[in-house]
């Protein structure tokens, strides 16, 4: 390689790392990810995209609501002036009735547009939602992989979610519709009072300063030590979920583990009770400070007034006005700093939802346009490529340079650790390499659109798990509206499944996971193992991985599935990756790797001949397939 392929290739090693560490500081920031007034204007966009009526619901109920505010402290002052006054019985109970039908109409009214914003704001917090698990789904698998990734991810969860009535996604708004109504009530209710006293109004607008910033403390300590109390409970969760789990109900009983896992939830829950009581009290001693300033705060104001009474400089009914706004507008104060307390204590919790939704994400220049590389078997190359792990200090592969010809069968064969899983994720597009380029037909892998080059692999893992849908739809992928059944059937039938499928009652039909579903089934991991082949079958990629793919059959199933993989791999460029090394003679070429290196190369019977590290496997290995 010359001296431009070194320097380029150093130079995007340099970038992947330096983008890997602004993701980390991304992640480990302790300031919020953003304000309160940009997740305001985040939160009222996405209302006017999902659901904008609640919008206009929650803005024509401000001034309904300053409305019957001002109505409440009017009301008594009026039955006393018409009660003092002169005007007669008819007329009193004229403007006192008729006010009070005011009231009830826009109380009525208040109540049915919060009845309707209540039902109208489902849909905006399932959208949410879905826009969370879409996140999920198509985040680039080597950010996903992150442990601070999916921690971040718990959390934004938590944004979504409903807690003793609160919900973080649905109340931003409501909290800042809030916030405006007791501004405009202050200024309503300031008015009346400023006719008391000017100094009056000063003072009862500053006193509250104090509690704000008892209360801000309070949410910044919280903010900073909530991964400490979060980590956990997300421990406790995980312990809790595993004792109901079904899959480890064999061992928790056979190995005796309900005692150490018991001791284990009982240890968590005295952690999470310690961080809980330092919680609660550095919350209690911020109402503490509240408290101190209502008592000072409403004691002037009523001595205020009180003397001006004595004095004969109000009248009753005035007396009844201005005691009832003193009243209200120190309320409407507390309102005002409540309802910001609270928009800043949701918009933390937004924070969290939105740096996981907004979280860089990486993807191709989209470039490439598919349909040019998705029929037939094309050709791969891996050109010096080398990979390190987040974190880790040394590569995992070391300049691998490799070239899988269009429709040929490679092997890839090695101890643990050696690094075969990860250059096929590599391949697959789960990761980037930190050096090198890997190519299809001599387009570089970045060129494509992560969703554009998935299309081009048919992967079959070694860990592999199914959901509860039924098998037409595991196999398809899709729902069984849009799954060609005859295509789904064939495809089980090629990767071993007849006689299961035979056995069914309701044959492709049939639901899995029998603890969600009343009639569903249970495979075991061979027939676990052939459902994902014939997923990988349905979709008819030009490349096809196998990650350990008879790992939980039988010999005999093994060797029908090996016949089998011939013909799967026909007219595709295939990677097979195996310990058992007898199966490698069914590729054209094989590859040992060790340190994350290729050390041998060859077909299966010259490799063997060779007396390499790959013969000495082998040889290990004769024992079982005498």
């Amino acid at each position: 390689m010359g001296k431009p392929e070194k320097k380029k290739n150093k130079i995007l090693g340099k970038r992947m790392r330096q983008e890997s560490a602004q993701n980390e500081k991304h992640q480990k920031t302790s300031s919020p990810y953003a304000s309160v007034w940009s997740n305001i204007l985040w939160s009222i966009k996405n209302q006017l995209k999902y659901t904008p009526a609640v919008f206009y619901m929650q803005m024509f109920r401000v001034p309904l609501d300053v409305w019957l505010a001002w109505a409440g402290i009017y009301l008594p002052s009026l039955v006393v002036a018409q009660v003092t006054g002169e005007k007669g019985i008819s007329r009193a109970v004229a403007n006192v009735g008729g006010l009070l039908f005011a009231i009830l109409c826009a109380t009525i009214l208040k109540n049915v547009i919060d009845r309707m914003m209540d039902a109208k704001e489902t849909p905006y917090r399932c959208q949410i939602s879905y826009e969370l698990n879409k996140k999920s789904m198509g985040c680039f698998y080597q950010i996903y992989e992150r442990k601070e990734m999916r921690e971040l991810r718990v959390r934004a969860k938590t944004a979504t979610e409903m807690w003793e009535g609160v919900q973080p996604t649905r109340d931003m708004t409501r909290h800042a519709w809030g916030f405006a109504e007791s501004v405009l009530c202050y200024v309503l209710f300031g008015t009346v009072v400023s006719f008391v006293s000017p100094l009056l109004l000063l003072f009862l607008s500053l006193a509250p300063a104090v509690n704000w910033f008892c209360v801000k403390a309070y949410q910044k300590w919280e903010y900073s030590h909530r991964e400490k109390w979060m980590e956990i409970g997300r421990k406790l969760g995980y312990v809790q979920g595993k004792t109901a789990d079904f899959a480890v109900a064999k061992d928790i009983r056979i190995y005796g583990m309900a005692g150490w896992m018991e001791q284990t939830y009982r240890m968590l829950s005295r952690e999470y009770m310690v961080w809980d009581k330092r919680r609660i009290g550095r919350e209690y001693l911020s109402h503490l400070a509240d408290l101190a300033v209502i008592l000072l705060r409403d004691g002037a104001a009523y001595a205020v007034l009180l003397s001006m009474t004595w004095r004969g400089e109000i009248t009753v009914d005035e007396f009844v006005l201005y005691f009832a706004a003193i009243s209200s507008f120190a309320t409407w104060i507390g309102n005002i700093i409540n309802g910001w307390n609270q928009m800043r204590h949701t918009s933390l919790r937004l924070c969290d939802l939105r740096e996981y939704l907004e979280y860089p994400d990486v993807d191709g220049t989209g470039e490439a346009i598919l349909p040019d590389y998705s029929k037939g078997a094309p050709e791969i190359v891996f050109d010096h490529v080398s990979f390190r792990y987040d974190g880790e200090e040394e590569d995992t592969l070391h300049d691998i340079c490799l070239t899988i010809h269009g429709g040929e069968r490679l092997a890839l064969v090695g101890l643990n650790g050696a690094g075969k899983t990860t250059l096929v994720k590599l391949l697959c597009g789960l990761y980037r390499p930190t050096a090198g380029e890997i190519r299809i037909n001599g387009i570089p892998v970045s060129h494509f659109c992560k969703k554009d080059y998935y299309e081009l692999i048919s992967p079959v893992f070694q860990q592999v798990k199914a959901a509860f849908f039924s098998l037409a739809e595991t196999v398809s992928g899709k729902g069984e509206e849009q799954t060609d059944l005859n295509r789904a059937k064939e495809c089980l039938r090629r990767a071993g499944l007849s006689k299961k499928l035979d056995s069914l009652p309701d044959g492709i039909h049939t639901k899995l996971d029998k603890q969600v579903n009343e009639n569903g089934i249970e495979l075991s991991g061979g027939e676990l193992q052939k459902l994902m082949l014939a997923r990988a079958l349905y979709k008819d990629a030009p490349i096809l991985v196998l990650d350990e793919p008879t790992a939980a059959l039988d010999p005999v199933a093994e060797s029908a599935v090996y016949e089998e993989y011939k013909n799967m791999t026909e007219g595709k460029s295939a990677l097979f990756i195996s310990h058992r090394l007898a199966s490698t003679r069914f590729c054209d070429r094989v590859l040992y790797l060790g340190g994350g290196r290729i050390l041998e190369e060859g077909t299966h019977d010259s490799l063997v001949l060779s007396g390499g590290e790959y013969a000495k496997l082998y040889e290990m290995q004769s024992c079982w397939y005498q």
